[in-house]
């Protein structure tokens, strides 16, 4: 499924003449990143590779297209309550508000067409705020490329659709960060993803066994530290000390590499308490990589847990806040959270998700025909 094109022949013969009156929903699982998250970034992986172990989860990013006829083109994002509307003349200056809808709006028209003005409302939003270290950004972006990409009539394999999201983000907009979030987003599942020196990505889906995914899933508690943080600085810092070759950055992020292909077997071998410690290396190592990955409250909530008894943890994404992720046994699972609230943070539960982003005809009324999924 993960391969499909994301617009194939089965949808009914007048799916784009629905899809062009009715408007066009689609929706980006969030994810978390278990292993060698840092490792996708450049110049590291353009010059040693990188490997990253990550999930999806039932979390989203949300888009949405509707047709205008008034010549205009309006971005809202719902949930920061922010909105911009101009007409739609030729490519749209990427400047805020809302740069990167309009820099998904600009690329979707040059790519998909002629780059021919299309009038719509662009619409986003997001089950968890940006800076949650789930990877919510660059979902978004996923999720835009596949509404528009839909609404245009335009097919697209998974592959391709996560290369054009990136390039938006990161040689567009001149965003910093990484390469794992579009392909997670886009994919879904469990994936060991391995990003070359030539450039090529390589996703390999991964699939332990039910009982191991449940048991996992059954182990994990997510906790949401009341900081969204800002991820540019961390990634543009720990760039910087790649170019330079700092030795501990480097190390950092070599153990980080090798410990998700160890997570990997861990996981295979359905032995979570050796999967908890790799995550709690992990999380040694990540803090090698950056002066701001931690922080003193940050570190307090991690020994407070490690005191308890968890298998491992790690802060999600870059680090600097958003959720945490800890791993202990199911039983003691209840005890781990009232000790985490004590520190004045939320909960939050996710369960696994198999299936990347897909996108429906606004109002289509037979399900069976509605969902298409890259």
């Amino acid at each position: 499924m993960r391969h499909k094109m994301a617009f194939s022949g089965d949808q009914p013969a007048d799916w784009t003449s629905l899809v062009r009156k009715q408007g066009v929903r689609a929706r980006a699982p969030l994810r978390l990143g278990f292993g060698g998250g840092g490792t996708d970034v450049s110049p590291y992986c353009d010059e040693r590779g990188g490997i990253v172990l990550n999930a999806t989860i039932d979390l989203f990013a949300h888009a949405n297209v509707q047709p205008r006829t008034d010549g205009r083109v309006r971005f809202v994002a719902a949930d920061k309550d922010e909105a911009w509307e101009g007409e739609s003349t030729g490519p749209l200056p990427l400047q805020e508000p809302l740069r990167l809808l309009k820099g998904v709006y600009n690329r979707c028209l040059t790519e998909f067409g002629d780059g021919t003005p299309l009038p719509l409302t662009l619409t986003t939003y997001a089950d968890c705020p940006p800076g949650s270290g789930l990877g919510t950004s660059s979902a978004l972006v996923v999720a835009m490329v596949e509404a528009m990409r839909c609404y245009m009539g335009v097919e697209l394999t998974a592959p391709d659709l996560a290369r054009l999201a990136y390039d938006i983000e990161r040689v567009d907009l001149g965003l910093a960060g990484g390469r794992q979030d579009q392909y997670a987003a886009a994919f879904g599942g469990l994936n060991l993803m391995h990003f070359n020196t030539g450039g090529e990505v390589v996703v390999e889906p991964l699939d332990p066994g039910l009982d191991v995914m449940r048991e996992l899933e059954s182990s994990l508690v997510l906790y949401f530290t009341g900081v969204s943080r800002e991820s540019a600085s961390i990634i543009d810092e720990q760039a910087a000390n790649m170019r330079k070759h700092e030795k501990a950055s480097l190390d950092g992020l070599d153990a980080l590499k090798i410990g998700a292909v160890e997570m990997h077997a861990a996981l295979a071998a359905g032995d979570l308490p050796r999967f908890g410690a790799l995550l709690d290396a992990g999380w040694r190592s990540k803090k090698l990589t950056a002066s701001k990955i931690s922080s003193p409250d940050i570190d307090r909530v991690y020994e407070a847990a490690k005191d308890y008894g968890i298998f491992g943890g790690k802060v999600s994404g870059a680090g600097g806040g958003g959720f945490m992720m800890f791993l202990v046994d199911p039983a003691r699972r209840e005890g781990l959270k009232r000790l985490l609230l004590t520190f004045g943070g939320q909960l939050a539960t996710a369960k696994f998700r198999d299936r990347g982003v897909e996108s429906w005809a606004a109002g289509w009324q037979d399900q069976s025909q509605a969902a298409r999924t890259a």
